[in-house]
């Protein structure tokens, strides 16, 4: 007999669970964002409010800061519209797994979309057994995340009331790690190596360029960098072996 499917329940569960350890590392950066939002021009309720309407921790936390340093308007769209690209790989990677659910499930979970939630619903969505309810298991990591990131902004921006300088605490450094941890096992062949280390690279020396300009420049040289190497390595594959010298 085969065994029997997960339910529905079973598997929103399961995605609650899995999703556990990237939610402990994304506490400290909520907690983080919503005290530097309350600090940086935005009122308590528009910091929540940013958080449950937007709901992308990095691209949040980047707008704060453009905010308080009193950047254009333009530039903190630009700047956040580039650091929220990589959600539309995400999407592709997902879409053949998500195409025959109908509208009303594809507009929340494109929504609640994140990097936490993606490296663990992608890894179930891949798995070869056939249950019909993995995107339970999607919706559960993604309801988990949301909430948790609406709670500790809510957290922050009270703890920003008395707390000067919230940065100077250091503990957005526990979402770094988790990044790190997410991204090294997606790490399986050279243009995604070469990808990494580009951006990487190009980070850590445009670091000090002003209104964050240097995160977009390192965003797209990784990403254009990766092209070359996947390009090189397509062609490398396809050429045909030379012929051998004749005697």
């Amino acid at each position: 007999m085969h065994p029997r499917p997960p339910s529905r329940a079973r598997e929103f569960w399961g995605g609650v669970q899995a999703t556990g350890p990237l939610v402990v590392g994304a506490i400290p950066f909520a907690i983080i964002y919503g005290a530097v939002a309350s600090t940086s021009g935005l009122s308590p309720l528009g910091a929540v409010a940013m958080s449950a309407l937007v709901f992308a921790g990095s691209a949040q936390f980047i707008a704060a800061n453009l905010l308080a340093a009193g950047t254009s308007v333009a530039l903190i769209l630009l700047t956040t519209l580039v650091v929220n690209l990589r959600h539309l790989l995400y999407a592709a990677t997902l879409a053949p797994h998500l195409k025959h659910l109908p509208q009303r499930w594809l507009l929340p979970l494109g929504f609640w979309l994140t990097d936490e939630s993606f490296v663990v619903v992608v890894s179930r969505y891949r798995q070869p057994d056939a249950a019909p309810y993995k995107h339970w298991y999607h919706l559960g990591s993604a309801l988990f995340m949301y909430t948790n990131w609406i709670g500790c902004t809510v957290l922050g921006v009270l703890a920003g009331q008395h707390i000067q300088d919230p940065q100077s605490w250091g503990l957005d450094f526990a979402m770094i790690v988790t990044f790190i941890g997410m991204l090294v096992p997606f790490i399986r062949s050279r243009p995604v190596l070469v990808a990494v280390l580009a951006a990487g690279i190009s980070a850590t020396l445009t670091y000090s360029w002003p209104n964050k300009l240097g995160l977009i420049a390192a965003a797209l040289l990784g990403v254009g960098a990766g092209v070359i190497a996947e390009t090189y390595q397509a062609r490398h594959r396809a050429a045909p072996d030379a012929p051998a010298e004749a005697p």
